[in-house]
């Protein structure tokens, strides 16, 4: 009788893989963010003075900061939900002609870049915009109205990839007991969805409690959040003790936030299956073509209008037809052109998605292959970098990547890996889900063979999650090209990447430097929705977060 010897491990250890993204993420993230940190606990001669921060954040100014940053965090949350259910039905169980074109009109708010969200908004709720009439501009509605534009696709794609796999059988048994579609909906439907919609809630509640670019534009200096409270004592008072203070607090919320959507997300991806999307989505009848038509006229009203209203707005700089914007667009304005910081925001972008997604993948595959709590603390974690202060990370890294060799702070990489840091969570979100989708069954069957671990992740995993990977690299592109917070401190003066131009051409007085804005925001809003369009037509499973 022959005994089988014992194998090699069918996949290599999730620690080891692990290695190089806990190192990317210590040294260019949890380094620069403790070494503010350290600074806000010290006092002006550098002694350890934990006290002076308790002081700091016991002023009522602190307080009231932050329950306007939770408040109109919620808020925006509860009517980003209100809103992205709707649209979440009719991509998961509505089958309608262009399904894409309407999966991309979804999906574009959430990759552009904040400065043009906020812009949009300015463009239609100012006098002599689309909804000018309404008396919106420069109240606390812009704002909550542009985070609900950005964070929709949030909910939409998060519930609606669960309720498209969900069986429809069990809905269609309690209607025929009796129960009314909105009964059956309530008692069938919404409980298997609550994972769901309580994690893309959670998710939602991160970025409107971070978001910069949109408090920034539509709040000025009337409303402001702990994220634009930490860059104003930055960059203008040059307050570390009071920037670290708040950053402290922020990330109380933030943690809060990650602890819920982690949890909540455990349960929402075992309850996917692989089976296509369209398999329970069918053709509207009847009264259900009215469902159908108020969905669209909000997708219209609420993710149409702000880009056309921008659009407008760039072709009527002084109230006539013209392109003059984007003729002062390719002109050098202040030392700087439009065009030049248009193919250096390419450039870094793709160095930046690059990076993130090797380090977002080699990510993905060790959180997927380990278990317990290991496991469950990393899935968590990954999403840290998108809680913590932008303007935080930015300053940390002039203070501490001094420190290495060949001092980064002058390197061209140093924007990058800052973007980078932002795109890594959103790499994982992506690719994580499809991985965990494997079955472990075909990794076996390949060792079995004499495989090597490496070759088995080649041949097995990679041709099953490659589309996943492609989604996630346009996502991280597009992602990266238009992030403003970080780059916004780190970039020269002389070499800002286009959304930065942007930020600096809206705070200069004159038509011809809006003009030049919002020119350069249509032309970021052309980039991005023609990368999330070549994601939705390579991607065939929407399992991801995002």
């Amino acid at each position: 009788m022959t005994t089988l010897s014992p194998r090699r491990r069918t996949v290599p250890p999730a620690l080891l893989i692990g290695i190089a993204p806990l190192v990317f993420l210590l040294v260019f993230f949890a380094w620069p963010v403790s070494a503010i940190v350290y600074r806000g606990l010290a006092d002006e001669t550098g002694r350890f003075d934990p006290l002076g921060m308790v002081e700091l954040l016991s002023r009522p100014s602190v307080w009231n900061i932050a329950g306007f940053t939770v408040g109109q965090a919620a808020a925006s949350t509860l009517l980003t939900v209100a809103a992205g259910l709707p649209v979440a039905w009719l991509l998961a169980r509505v089958q309608l002609p262009g399904r894409t074109l309407l999966r991309v009109i979804v999906t574009v708010p959430f990759v552009l870049p904040t400065v043009v969200v906020g812009i949009a908004f300015r463009a239609l709720l100012s006098e002599g915009g689309m909804l000018g009439f309404a008396g919106l501009d420069g109240t606390i509605w812009a704002i909550l109205l542009a985070h609900v534009f950005f964070n929709v696709a949030v909910v939409a794609r998060t519930v609606g990839s669960v309720w498209a796999h969900l069986d429809p059988r069990t809905e269609q048994a309690a209607r025929s007991l009796g129960a009314s579609p909105l009964r059956a909906f309530r008692t069938v439907t919404l409980p298997a969805l609550a994972p769901a919609i309580v994690s893309a809630a959670a998710v939602v509640f991160l970025f409107c409690a971070t978001s910069f670019g949109v408090v920034l534009v539509l709040g000025g200096t009337r409303y402001r959040t702990l994220e634009t409270e930490i860059y104003f004592q930055t960059v203008q008072v040059f307050d570390l003790r009071m920037a670290a203070a708040l950053s402290l607090l922020q990330m109380l919320a933030i943690a809060g936030a990650i602890t819920v959507a982690t949890l909540t997300r455990r349960g929402r991806e075992r309850g996917l299956s692989l089976r296509p999307m369209d398999a329970t989505s069918r053709r509207p009848r009847g009264r259900q073509w009215f469902s159908v038509g108020a969905v669209l006229m909000l997708v219209g009203v609420l993710l149409v209008v702000p880009p056309v209203a921008l659009l407008i707005r760039s072709l009527r700089p002084r109230g006539e037809w013209s392109i003059e914007g984007y003729r002062l667009l390719t002109q050098t304005r202040a030392g700087v052109s439009g065009i030049d910081a248009a193919l250096l925001s390419l450039r870094t972008a793709t160095d930046a998605a690059i990076l993130a997604l090797v380090v977002g993948v080699l990510a993905a595959i060790a959180i997927a292959q380990a278990r317990g709590r290991f496991a469950w603390i990393a899935d968590g974690a990954i999403l840290i970098p998108l809680g913590i202060s932008a303007v935080t990370v930015g300053f940390g890294f002039l203070i501490t990547l001094g420190r290495l060799p060949g001092d980064l702070r002058s390197s061209a990489l140093l924007i990058p890996i800052a973007q980078a840091l932002v795109a890594v969570p959103l790499v994982v979100r992506i690719v994580l889900p499809a991985m965990r989708t494997v079955s472990a069954r075909l990794r076996e069957g390949a060792a079995v063979l004499g495989a090597s671990p490496v070759r088995v992740w080649f041949t097995i995993d990679l041709p099953l999650v490659a589309r996943s990977i492609a989604a996630a690299a346009g996502f991280a592109f597009v992602v990266t090209v238009g992030e403003f917070g970080a780059t916004s401190f780190l970039a020269r003066a002389g070499d800002p990447t286009l959304p930065v131009l942007i930020g600096r051409m809206i705070g200069r007085p004159g038509v011809e430097n809006m003009s030049v804005a919002l020119s350069g925001a249509v032309l970021l809003v052309a980039v991005t929705a023609a990368v999330v369009a070549l994601i939705e037509v390579v991607r065939i499973r929407d399992v991801g977060e995002f």
